[in-house]
């Protein structure tokens, strides 16, 4: 009633009878259901009609975009990690590895890294909320590539081996670039605190740059310095060992 709609008309709606689905069809069923613009967007994804899905074969692999790369030169003070497609890790910086306490190599995944790690949960303080919203992201991602098999095989192998992105797969929430407040226990720097901000690149939408955004003279702030010259220290002496 609140959508317009006939009985019958969402009987067929709900039981994936209806093979094809207006856009007024989709904005009415998004006010009855009260969904944010993330929400509705995914909606319209879910509902698009099946004949222009269709997969296109292997995916030609993903590229840093060169613009990206020179915006993370100029963000060499704080953490940045460049994302693909499936959470793929396309380039980050020293900071970024000194953090997390992971190399995050590109070509990794950092869903994998971040749900599959058990360091990763001690390193992130507040993993679930932080983690919680990467599933939303995965969701949303995969109703706008549904024929992405990599993506498919990806999301099955997380909700296997970790309970915890089984239940929240199962809440069908979605979410898109959120920004999360990341808070790190680092264990030779201290507790640090990060807003988490992602920038979409103008010429792939595909490709996000996440940056870990600090308050001016924050604890954070203050220590990120000696964290990074710790890294460069750290490198050099392995440069000299080989």
């Amino acid at each position: 009633m609140l959508a317009g709609l006939s009985p019958d008309h969402y009987s067929r709606l709900e039981q994936g009878r209806q093979h094809t689905v207006t856009d007024e069809v989709v904005q009415a069923l998004s006010r009855a259901l009260q969904l944010d613009e993330i929400e509705r967007a995914h909606l319209r994804d879910l509902a698009a009609p099946t004949a222009h899905r269709r997969w296109a074969g292997p995916a030609v692999a993903q590229r840093p975009d060169p613009g990206m790369l020179r915006l993370m030169g100029v963000l060499s003070h704080v953490p940045v990690l460049l994302l693909g497609r499936r959470s793929q890790v396309l380039a980050r910086n020293g900071l970024l590895s000194a953090v997390l306490g992971h190399p995050m190599e590109p070509g990794s995944s950092f869903a994998r890294w971040l749900f599959l790690d058990p360091d990763a949960r001690t390193r992130i303080v507040n993993w679930a909320d932080f983690a919680a919203a990467a599933v939303g992201a995965l969701r949303y991602e995969t109703g706008r590539h549904p024929d992405d098999r990599r993506l498919v095989e990806l999301v099955r192998e997380l909700r296997r081996d970790d309970p915890d992105v089984a239940r929240w797969w199962d809440d069908q929430r979605v979410t898109f670039r959120t920004s999360v407040t990341k808070h790190v226990a680092h264990p030779t720097a201290g507790p640090l605190s990060f807003g988490i901000e992602s920038v979409v690149g103008p010429h792939d939408p595909e490709q996000r740059l996440v940056v870990y955004t600090v308050e001016t003279d924050s604890p954070t702030a203050r220590v990120l310095p000696l964290l990074a010259s710790w890294t460069d220290a750290s490198r050099e002496s392995s440069r000299a060992t080989r």
